[in-house]
């Protein structure tokens, strides 16, 4: 037992030695793309963020921008930070680099204004957040351009606006198309009342409505002649016994003459 513990206690003093110093070189994360593109004469941001394990504050932080031309040629200073920005006093890069970035959210951005051709070549953007200074730096190949060529995300995108561009125009024709229906009907009926009405089969057109008033008088006229007919045969009757009672008198009268006359002789 005693001749492990010897054996082990080495082992700790060893690790405890050693630990500190992992934990002091685990170093920075820097995050930037590898290629941006511009074009010539206008603003670009060359985005860079890191990722560290110790606390950040503008005090600890300190930012260094460099620039690599295409070719060969010597490294140029773009831009310098700590706790305050320092930008370009001079070089090619005086009044076009400007500070865009945010140390507390573990953001070293900076924005190149008026970009002329000249500015091809790669940018290398390094951080160090005392005690944390070990780790490696964060590279953009800039590349300036006459026209902007188009990307995988560029063609996505402009796949993605045409066909949503599309759908709004066939909404829009079929909004359209029930619009002009709807305005259709209403013009009708406004200009056209008599026909609505005359195809309900509850009401009838006047034309129809004359027709069956007409036909009705006829009815009404045809029902009383045929109840006119039996009084008249009565009337006929009635003058013929009439005629008939004035002859019988007429005869009477005759005979009391003859026998007046019978007399007188």
């Amino acid at each position: 037992m005693c001749c492990l513990m010897y054996r082990i206690w080495p082992l700790l003093l060893l690790g405890g030695l050693l630990g500190p110093g992992v934990r002091h070189v685990s170093g920075i994360d820097i995050y930037t793309p590898k290629e941006v593109e511009v074009v010539n004469g206008t603003n670009v941001r060359l985005k860079c963020t890191f990722s560290t394990s110790h606390p950040v504050s503008t005090q600890s932080v300190i930012v260094s921008w460099n620039f690599k031309p295409l070719g060969s040629g010597s490294d140029e200073s773009v831009f310098y930070y700590q706790e305050i920005p320092y930008p370009p006093q001079a070089g090619r890069f005086k009044g076009h680099a400007v500070w865009s970035g945010d140390i507390m959210r573990k953001d070293v951005s900076i924005t190149l204004h008026e970009v002329p051709p000249t500015f091809n070549g790669t940018y290398i953007c390094q951080v160090r957040n005392r005690p944390d200074v070990h780790g490696s730096n964060g590279e953009i190949v800039l590349k300036v351009v006459n026209k902007v060529s188009l990307s995988e995300i560029g063609i996505l995108a402009a796949a993605v606006g045409g066909a949503c561009a599309v759908l709004m125009v066939l909404l829009c024709i079929f909004v359209g198309v029930r619009f002009y229906k709807r305005k259709h009907m209403s013009t009708d009926i406004e200009m056209h009342p008599q026909e609505r009405v005359w195809k309900d089969p509850t009401v009838c057109s006047p034309e129809e409505a004359v027709h069956l008033l007409v036909k009705k008088k006829k009815d009404s006229v045809s029902s009383d002649d045929e109840a006119s007919e039996p009084s008249s045969g009565d009337d006929d009757e009635e003058d013929d016994d009439e005629e008939e009672d004035d002859d019988d008198d007429d005869d009477d009268d005759d005979d009391d003459d003859d026998d007046d006359v019978a007399d007188d002789d």
